[in-house]
């Protein structure tokens, strides 16, 4: 039987259990043999798949590919895949480019199909790099099976570390962040952003990050995040309001069901 995460309960309390248990739990996941089958596959094939068509030809390499990228559901769209594989990076009208989920340009610049004469996955270092994602993504799937939020909170704390030593503008930084559907859910939340923040003008949607990030964490600059106190502190808020947004739902379904009731009642009354 393979293993499977445990988180005892939702919200900051779960988180803490997950953080003081994550690398025996992440040691113990690892260990399983699916993952070990397939990361070997992985290595002895990978550097044969040196155009996209091949690479989306072979589902084993294709689900190890995306799942290091957060894509996995992406599995089943192997001509989609394979456009925005060939399509490379570097010129600005490529589909990588032109999609909101810049996780597909990560994805794309990673293997290089479109970019290079020969694609990455020819370099010796190739499969350790994508491996190393993969093993981190897959855990973060697996405790999302216990708890969404928890893969959330996970990804974000993984992507804000990354996001913070990059060399880019703050706003650079900021545009990065917003094109990663998971940690923009976790920013929106963590901030009480509502759900038409995502509709407004990108330009405006940094400029509220900024605004909110300065008010609840005391830094509008996103290099904050070098600090893993800041990145504590935003999760924190994350889980917590998400906690309450939750009950809060809970509670008005059971009012509702309560005053259904009643209406029932008083009609035979």
């Amino acid at each position: 039987m393979s293993y499977a995460p445990f988180v005892p309960s939702g919200g900051y309390t779960g988180w803490t259990f997950l953080k003081r248990t994550f690398s025996a739990q992440r040691t113990a996941y690892l260990r399983d043999g699916t993952i070990h089958r397939e990361e070997a596959y992985f290595r002895d094939k990978i550097g044969k798949a040196d155009t996209a068509e091949k690479l989306v030809s072979d589902r084993r390499l294709l689900s190890v590919s995306l799942s290091a990228f957060g894509l996995e559901a992406d599995l089943p769209n192997k001509a989609f895949i394979r456009k925005v594989l060939e399509g490379g990076t570097l010129k600005s009208d490529s589909l990588a480019n032109r999609l909101a989920d810049k996780r597909y340009l990560e994805f794309a610049k990673a293997f290089g199909f479109g970019d290079f004469p020969k694609p990455n996955t020819l370099k010796s270092d190739f499969a350790d790099k994508i491996l190393k994602a993969y093993e981190a993504r897959s855990f973060e799937t697996a405790v999302g099976a216990q708890d969404s939020n928890m893969r959330l909170a996970l990804n974000a704390q993984r992507e804000l570390a990354d996001l913070a030593g990059r060399s880019l503008s703050s706003n650079g930084k900021w545009y990065l962040a917003l094109g990663s559907p998971p940690l923009r859910t976790v920013l929106q939340t963590a901030l009480g952003l509502p759900s038409s923040f995502s509709s407004a003008d990108i330009d405006r949607q940094v400029q509220v990050l900024k605004d909110r990030c300065e008010a609840a964490l005391g830094q509008s600059d996103p290099s904050q995040f070098r600090d893993p106190e800041q990145i504590e502190k935003l999760i924190r808020l994350f889980l917590v309001r998400s906690q309450t947004t939750a009950t809060s739902a809970l509670e008005g379904t059971q009012v509702l069901g309560l005053l259904q009731q009643a209406v029932r009642i008083s009609r035979y009354a």
